[in-house]
């Protein structure tokens, strides 16, 4: 934190000078609009704390922000007219894998890098023969290793041995992880007795698909999905007698969703990538609180659209310019780079931090707390 702080609190903001924009791709509205909209409050907040200490290069930063409704083709064109009209010189965003695989093309064809915020598909970053795509990036880990913090999880510290996936067959995010879920879970001895799929934003009856899973006798569901439909899930299979079964998911986990769940959350398990107890985000929390009088209650979205602004502009810093291609190759060196949630280093072979650990939570009390931290 220090680091960057000083980094660009060096130089007074000059009058005459024009502000540094970059973009902002939230989804305000919509199904994801919970996510998006403390995004939105939590990047605002940064960039007030950025200028507020001097801005970066001696001149202000302005957040450009645009909703993408959560649809990808509003997101191609939020992304477009970023860099056309607004000349942004990079962007953090969105929140979603399959987003940002839409808008992968479009920035790297015009040079401007974007940050992902939860987007873990292996698709964001690297092409589907392997190679780097060089101005995308990301902040999380990726649904490779997230499918295997959750495999082993489930088996080894739940010894929960015999698992049923519910999954969106019209998502990325959800796709990828069932995926790498599947790689991992028999090589720690547990086998997938029901492997099962719904439509995401159609699908709201799952008590087909439920009574299959306690047919086969599963003990562990896994949800590799989005909020909304996790909470519609949980609520239904407790209605159906289904209460030894216990549900692990990933990083779609979303405070609201006890709104529709209710008692049925308790004691779900999800495997993330922070938690609201980490005593280095206490400062972040308060002044979070602080500046919008609520509570950040999407506590992942919020830090790491924060974090992710903080690391864009010590890479801003860092390069020295204000050229998108200068940017993108700084975000590229970024080494050990102390931000408030995690201290990164990119592996240029996927503009992916190493070896982030896993945070899992635990659903109690109306609302996920720390559990414990995992490496497979």
């Amino acid at each position: 934190m220090a680091l960057l702080i000083g980094v660009v609190g060096v130089t007074p903001i000059s009058a005459q000078e024009k502000p540094i924009k970059i973009g902002y791709l939230a989804a305000l509205t919509g199904d994801w609009a919970a996510y998006g909209q403390t995004e939105e409050k939590s990047a605002k907040l940064a960039v007030d704390e950025i200028n507020a200490k001097g801005g970066v290069l001696g001149r202000k930063i302005e957040l450009v922000v645009y909703d993408f409704r959560t649809r990808a083709e509003d997101a191609v064109n939020a992304v477009r007219r970023m860099i056309e009209e607004d000349k942004v010189v990079a962007l953090v965003g969105a929140n979603g894998s399959g987003i940002n695989i839409a808008t992968a093309p479009l920035v790297n064809r015009y040079g401007v890098a974007q940050i992902g915020t939860v987007s873990t598909n292996p698709l964001v970053t690297v092409d589907e023969k392997g190679n780097v795509r060089p101005f995308s990036f990301r902040i999380c880990f990726t649904d490779p290793y997230q499918g295997k913090l959750i495999a082993y999880f489930a088996a080894k510290e739940l010894g929960r041995m015999n698992a049923a996936i519910l999954y969106d067959v019209g998502n990325d995010y959800s796709h990828g992880l069932r995926e790498f879920f599947m790689a991992s879970y028999g090589g720690y001895g547990g086998t997938v007795v029901a492997d099962l799929g719904f439509r995401g934003g159609q699908d709201v009856d799952f008590r087909a698909q439920l009574t299959e899973i306690r047919d086969k006798k599963a003990d562990v569901l896994i949800l590799p999905n989005m909020g909304k439909e996790m909470a519609l899930i949980m609520k239904q299979a407790r209605e159906l007698g289904m209460n030894e079964i216990v549900f692990v998911g990933g990083d779609g986990y979303g405070e609201f969703m006890w709104e529709i769940a209710g008692d049925a959350m308790e004691n779900s398990y999800w495997i993330n990538h922070v938690a609201p107890e980490d005593p280095a985000m206490q400062l972040f929390f308060k002044a979070y609180k602080e500046k919008w009088n609520d509570e950040c209650k999407e506590f992942v979205n919020g830090v790491l659209g924060y974090d992710s602004v903080y690391w864009l502009v010590d890479a801003i810093a860092r390069a020295g310019s204000d050229d998108p291609k200068a940017i993108r190759d700084a975000l590229a060196a970024t080494s050990n780079l102390a931000l408030h949630h995690a201290t990164i280093t990119i592996d240029p072979a996927n503009n992916t931090p190493k070896d982030k650990d896993g945070v899992v939570l635990v659903a109690k009390e109306g609302r996920g707390q720390f559990y414990k931290k995992i490496k497979p």
